[in-house]
C-alpha cells in the first residue's frame, strides 16, 4: 500500500494538506505535531505588500461552521520568504505557497519573487480575491478573468500552478475549464461561501464586514458537489476541500475524483486532525485491499 500522490508532477508522501489560511505556515502548529507527515503545508495568503485586514469583529461562530472576514491580513512577500520559508526549510513536507492580490500586477510580483525559492514546491493562487480594476468583481468570478489571470502567472511561474476556484458562481465547471484553458497544473476547490450573521441582542452584525466567508462541516456536502462536477470537467488534478473534519470526510472527496484534500477549519479545535485524517485513509485503504489512493475514487 502507498499513501503517495503525484500532484501535477510533484510527488506528495500523502493526499492530506492543510488548507490556506487555517494553519499559518506551519510554525504554530509545530510544537504540536510533525510537519514532515503532511502531504504538504500550504501557506497562508501572501501579498506583495503587507495587508492589514479588515476591522474587527473578524470571525464569527455559526451552526455547523464559522464566518470569517479577516481580509487576508499577511505580512507581505519579504517578511514571508525571509520568515516563513526559512523556518520551512527545516522540514521535509512539501509547501505550497497561497498567492493573493488586487490587480494581476499584484500577483505577478509575488510570483516571480517566489519563482526562484527552491522551498516552494507549489502556488495556489487565491482568485476570490476583489479586482480593484474591474469594479471589485472577484477574479474568480469571471470565466474571462480567470483563464487571463491564470495564463499571465503560468507565463512567470517557474513552480506548477494550482488555481483556487471561488464556489460563489453559477457554474463552477465553467470556472474549472477556465483555469485549465489558462494553462493550470491543478485546480482547488471549494474557497469559502459567502454569508452573513446578526447579533440579534446587540442588534448589529456579527461581523465589520458585514459579509464573511463560510466553513465548516456545514458546507461539505456542496463542496463535494462540486469538486465532484469539476474532477470530470477537467483533465488535471482536483484538491478538494470544504468541511473536512475526519477521514471519512476526506474520503468522500476522494471518491468524488480529488487527486488530495485540504484541512480547514477543523484545524482550530483539533490541531492535529491531519494526522488523524492521514491514518483514517490509510485504514481505509487497508480494509478495502486498495493499494494506491486513486483507487478510491468512484466514477
Amino acid at each position: 500500500m502507498s499513501l503517495k500522490v503525484n500532484l501535477a508532477g510533484v510527488a506528495l508522501n500523502n493526499p492530506v494538506m492543510t488548507a490556506s489560511g487555517t494553519f499559518g505556515s506551519g510554525m504554530e502548529f509545530s510544537e504540536l505535531m510533525d510537519l514532515n507527515r503532511l502531504g504538504a503545508v500550504v501557506t497562508k495568503g501572501v501579498a506583495n505588500v503587507p495587508w492589514p485586514g479588515n476591522p474587527t469583529p473578524r470571525i464569527a461562530e455559526v451552526t455547523g461552521g464559522m464566518l470569517n472576514a479577516i481580509g487576508l491580513q499577511n505580512p507581505g512577500i519579504d517578511t514571508f520568504v525571509n520568515r516563513d520559508l526559512k523556518f520551512l526549510e527545516n522540514y521535509d513536507t512539501r509547501v505550497i505557497v497561497n498567492v493573493c492580490g488586487k490587480t494581476t500586477e499584484d500577483y505577478l510580483e509575488v510570483v516571480e519573487r517566489l519563482a526562484e525559492e527552491s522551498r516552494v514546491d507549489m502556488l495556489e493562487i487565491n482568485i476570490s480575491c476583489p479586482n480593484v480594476k474591474e469594479g471589485g468583481i472577484a477574479f474568480g468570478q469571471d470565466p474571462k478573468a480567470v483563464e487571463a489571470i491564470t495564463k499571465a502567472i503560468k507565463e512567470k511561474a517557474k513552480q506548477p500552478v494550482i488555481m483556487k476556484l471561488s464556489p460563489n458562481v453559477t457554474d463552477i465547471t465553467v470556472m474549472a475549464k477556465a483555469a485549465e484553458a489558462g494553462g493550470a497544473d491543478a485546480i482547488s476547490l471549494i474557497n469559502t461561501l459567502t454569508g452573513m450573521k446578526f447579533d440579534i441582542y446587540r442588534r448589529r452584525f456579527a461581523i465589520a464586514n458585514k459579509t464573511g466567508g463560510m466553513s465548516g462541516p456545514a458546507i461539505k456536502p456542496i463542496a463535494v458537489r462540486m469538486v465532484y462536477q469539476a474532477a470530470h470537467a477537467v483533465s488535471i488534478p482536483v484538491i478538494g476541500m470544504g468541511g473536512i473534519a475526519s477521514a471519512e470526510d476526506a474520503i468522500e472527496f476522494l471518491m468524488a475524483g480529488a487527486s488530495a484534500v485540504s484541512v480547514g477549519t477543523a484545524n482550530f479545535h483539533n490541531p492535529t486532525v491531519t494526522l488523524d485524517i492521514i491514518d483514517g485513509i490509510q485504514d481505509y485503504m487497508d480494509r478495502f485491499g486498495f493499494t494506491e489512493v486513486s483507487q478510491i475514487r468512484l466514477d
